[in-house]
């Protein structure tokens, strides 16, 4: 068992469903071993912005165009994660690849939400991916960060059974639902000590 209460930063480009869910299990007592202390946007305007500051959670933007570089750009968010002594970091449907200055200080503390069951479609649009070529079943998956382009070890995935009469938006819909469940499964999960990775293989400890 995993006695240390775990500081969350978020890292979010867009609406924040998946911050809003993470938020809502650790106020309902899901997560009772963390909690959100940081959001930091690459978008001024970003809805999960007000999520944030809706439950009195601290939300930064930080304009990649203020940067030379995504190193430079890196070293300021990192300055912010050490500033509030973050343990985990989470990308809530943040559009950008995470480079060495964050991954390197974060590796195995970093956890993505991705809306395919990897390794099958990564990167962008991957619920129009997957609708474009027909497949019966899709879903999403949980994963930590590494190098690559949603490469890293996984963590929890569900199945979506793709329906005769979907489109591209009810599909996304349903998978996004149970993007909602699982991505706090697996900070419940993390927080409480109970993952291991092996390899490229992530083992749950009961």
């Amino acid at each position: 068992m995993n006695n240390t209460h775990i500081n969350i930063a978020v890292l979010v480009s867009g609406r924040g469903s998946n911050l809003q869910a993470i938020i809502d299990n650790i106020e309902n007592g899901t997560i009772p071993d963390a909690s959100v202390s940081l959001v930091i946007s690459d978008i001024k305007d970003a809805y999960a912005m007000e999520r944030s500051k809706n439950h009195g959670i601290d939300a930064i933007f930080v304009d990649p165009a203020s940067y030379p570089d995504k190193a430079g750009f890196e070293s300021k968010i990192l300055q912010f994660l050490k500033e509030y002594n973050i343990g985990l970091v989470l990308l809530a449907g943040y559009m950008r690849v995470v480079g060495p200055v964050l991954l390197d200080q974060f590796k195995g503390r970093m956890i993505n939400i991705h809306p395919a069951l990897l390794p099958s479609f990564p990167g962008l649009h991957a619920q129009q991916q997957a609708f474009d070529q027909g497949v019966k079943v899709s879903g999403c998956t949980v994963h930590f960060v590494d190098e690559g382009v949603d490469t890293g070890p996984i963590i929890i995935q569900k199945c979506v059974p793709v329906l005769e009469d979907d489109t591209r938006e009810t599909l996304a819909s349903r998978i996004l639902e149970q993007e909602h469940r699982i991505f706090p499964e697996a900070v419940r999960l993390f927080a409480r000590g109970k993952l291991n990775i092996e390899g490229h293989k992530v083992r749950v400890i009961e």
